[in-house]
C-alpha cells in the first residue's frame, strides 16, 4: 500500500463554544505542531447555544489533514469538526476591500476591471476608489494582480468562509432559531 504524499488545500469547519480562549487554543494547536493556517475566520453562529464557527484553510498530506482534524476534535470545547473539502461539494467565498489611487485613464481602467469582476465601488474620492469584491480566493487574487499596476494602495481580506452544499448541516441549530 502506498501513502499519498500529495499536499492538498483543505477547508475545515469547527463548531465550538463561544468562550474566551478557544481561538487561541485552536491557533496554538496549529503553531505548536508546525501546521500552516492559510486563512482563518471565526464568528458566532448561534447566540442561543453560544456557538461559534471557525473556518480554517490549511494544506497538507492526507495524513497531516487527518492529524489536524483529530487534534481539533480533542480540544475542549469543540463540538464538531468537518473537512468540507473531503466531505463533498461546498461553497467558499471571501470578501476583499481594495483601495486604488488613480486619475485619468487609470480611473477608467479601474472601473472597467471592477465591472468585469462585479466589484462594487464603496468609496470614491477624486484620487482613489475603494472596491468591494466577493468570490473565490483565486478571483480575488486575480483582481488584486490587475489593480497593482493601476495604483493599488491597500488590501484587506476577510479570509475564507465556507458551507457544505445541500440540506445536511454540520450541526443543527437550536430550538427557536
Amino acid at each position: 500500500m502506498t501513502i499519498d504524499k500529495t499536499i492538498r488545500r483543505h477547508t475545515i469547519a469547527v463548531i465550538v463554544d463561544n468562550e474566551p480562549g478557544i481561538l487561541a487554543r485552536v491557533v496554538g494547536m496549529f503553531s505548536g505542531r508546525g501546521y500552516n493556517i492559510e486563512s482563518l475566520t471565526v464568528a458566532e453562529v448561534d447566540a442561543h447555544q453560544h456557538l461559534s464557527r471557525i473556518t480554517v484553510v490549511t494544506s497538507g498530506t492526507e495524513m497531516i489533514i487527518e492529524q489536524i482534524k483529530n487534534q481539533l476534535g480533542r480540544l475542549v470545547p469543540v463540538h464538531k469538526v468537518a473537512d468540507l473539502t473531503s466531505e463533498g461539494p461546498h461553497v467558499e467565498r471571501e470578501l476583499l476591500l481594495v483601495k486604488v489611487a488613480g486619475v485619468g485613464d487609470h480611473r477608467v481602467e479601474c472601473l472597467r476591471i471592477a465591472d468585469i469582476f462585479r466589484a462594487r465601488v464603496v468609496d470614491s474620492t477624486t484620487e482613489s476608489f475603494v472596491f468591494e469584491v466577493t468570490g473565490a480566493s483565486e478571483k480575488l487574487s486575480a483582481f488584486i494582480s490587475l489593480m497593482e499596476p493601476l495604483g493599488l494602495i491597500e488590501v484587506s481580506r476577510t479570509g475564507v468562509v465556507a458551507i457544505a452544499r445541500g440540506s445536511a448541516a454540520i450541526m443543527k441549530r437550536g430550538a427557536g432559531n
